[in-house]
């Protein structure tokens, strides 16, 4: 069950797009834009580590036999 504040937040932020159309759209996209490079960025790490483009490989069900191979020399 989530955190009762999680709908809360929902509303805040729906109520904010309501009265901010001028405004929402960047920060929504500065935001999505954050998490993106965030999860690339954690995927370069760990395709650093031992084991870790085997994992980034079983993570994504990587199948595509080029695609591996490229990933595991390069």
């Amino acid at each position: 069950m989530r955190d009762p504040s999680h709908m809360e937040q929902i509303e805040q932020w729906a109520n904010f797009v309501k009265n901010n159309p001028d405004k929402w759209k960047k920060i929504h996209t500065e935001f999505i834009d954050a998490q993106i490079t965030k999860a690339l960025d954690f995927i370069d790490r760990l395709a650093q580590t031992p084991g870790g483009k085997e994992k980034i490989i079983r993570a994504y069900n990587i199948t595509n036999p080029v695609l591996i191979k490229r990933m595991m020399t390069g």
